[in-house]
């Protein structure tokens, strides 16, 4: 069985409270999420984030595909990380690890994203195929977005 991670990093040209407040809000991952992604939140995004939040979401990752996705929030330190694993949808394992650093002008922002894809060799071909790139498209966007939002680190 493939086990796949991708890896990215960004700066931020504000505090680490700054962007902790916007990327801990469960809410703010529509404004960074693609559009044509059709992510709808269905529940668990009312209060801040804590340990053991469940999120349920709507998203299609394909035209005309879409799938329920359920999160849990496992674990928080305000100002430093928190981690969400799928409950339920479309991945046999999805782990996303988010670091925030202070650094000088700003935060260094890090996700990991450990994953496993169902299906045996044919979810090894749709990854080769779709979902490497697809998943690098899905950062290289929220990156875009969060440069529209804060500005770009210099």
């Amino acid at each position: 069985m493939a086990f796949y991670q991708l890896h990215t990093t960004q700066k931020l040209p504000v505090t680490i409270e700054e962007a902790w407040k916007f990327l801990s809000d469960p809410k703010n991952l529509k404004v960074i999420t693609p559009p044509h992604m059709g992510f709808k939140i269905l529940s668990g995004a009312e209060k801040s984030m804590y340990a053991g939040q469940i999120i349920q979401y709507i998203v299609q990752p394909f035209l005309g595909l879409k799938t329920k996705w359920v999160t849990e929030i496992t674990h928080v330190k305000n100002n430093h990380y928190f981690v969400d694993e799928q409950r339920f949808g479309p991945y046999k394992l999805w782990h996303h690890k988010h670091f925030l650093k202070p650094i000088k002008g700003g935060v260094e922002m890090e996700d990991i994203i450990d994953y496993k894809l169902p299906y045996g060799i044919f979810g090894k071909i749709m990854h080769t195929l779709f979902i490497k790139n697809k998943l690098k498209k899905i950062f290289e966007f929220r990156e875009k977005k969060l440069i529209e939002i804060f500005g770009k680190y210099v």
